[in-house]
């Protein structure tokens, strides 16, 4: 169904069975996917690629143009994919870079009045909580909640399986499996839960990862030491080679290290 009362560019490409509803403003250049619906006062706007079953609630705005001096109208895209809701008032920009993309993953929860800015990554089962703001080229990976009000700065990285705390402010890189609460942000145990729960992790698995953060945060050693603790100390396992791939990966930087200085500020 769409809305007569709605504005829908003759260059949009509009999936099967998508709902429109009056006052939505659908630019040129936009896909919508199968399924989809846009509500009362959303706006679609130019290079917005929305996937299957997608919602957008009122007032959210998809693929507003980059909030960036380095970005001259260059042609881009904000990418949306399948199964995500975005509540209302919600702004996700679209990339500064010609011909990439803002993306956001399938199956995510972009809560009310929050904002993702230009060519960031939100990979799948993500939730972004109420006023979170997402800044430029930062990277969210799977299955992490940012709780209401969390500020992640322009290119930090947060691991799989995070939970940011309400108000917390991230600047730099968020090991997987953790939780980080205050400002500025401060190791807080691991998340347990959400592994337990939505992961099917075991008990002993959630103790070998951390096992690895003890070493990490409680030792009073530096990283790279940490880690060769607990290549002796922790038993193999996929979650324990991921916590040393990624903050190897990442030239042992991460948030949270007594002394550490953000190269994102």
């Amino acid at each position: 169904m769409i809305s007569p009362l709605a504005h829908v560019d003759p260059e949009a490409v509009i999936g099967k069975d998508v709902t429109i509803h009056p006052f939505a403003f659908i630019s040129k250049n936009t896909v919508i996917g199968d399924g989809a619906v846009i509500y009362p006062y959303a706006s679609i706007l130019n290079g917005a690629r929305i996937g299957a079953r997608t919602k957008v609630y009122n007032g959210a705005i998809i693929g507003a143009e980059p909030q960036s001096f380095h970005w001259h109208g260059e042609p881009s895209l904000c990418i949306v994919g399948d199964d995500c809701l975005v509540r209302e008032h919600t702004i996700i920009n679209r990339s500064i870079y010609e011909g990439k993309a803002t993306t956001i993953g399938n199956k995510c929860f972009i809560m009310a009045e929050s904002h993702i800015m230009h060519d960031a990554v939100i990979d799948d089962y993500v939730v972004v909580g109420n006023g979170t703001q997402v800044a430029g080229s930062a990277h969210v990976r799977s299955y992490t909640i940012l709780s209401s009000n969390a500020l992640v700065h322009a290119g930090s990285d947060v691991g799989r399986w995070v939970l940011i705390k309400g108000g917390c402010r991230v600047a730099g890189n968020v090991p997987p499996f953790t939780v980080f609460a205050h400002n500025p942000a401060v190791y807080s145990g691991v998340n347990a839960v959400p592994m337990r729960r939505g992961g099917k992790m075991s008990d002993y698995t959630i103790d070998n990862v951390a096992k690895c953060y003890r070493h990490i945060y409680e030792s009073g050693t530096s990283v790279f030491n940490a880690l060769r603790r607990i290549e002796l100390d922790v038993e193999p396992c996929a979650e324990r080679d991921e916590v040393i791939a990624y903050i190897r990966e990442h030239e042992l930087s991460i948030i949270g290290i007594s002394g550490h200085t953000d190269v994102f500020d």
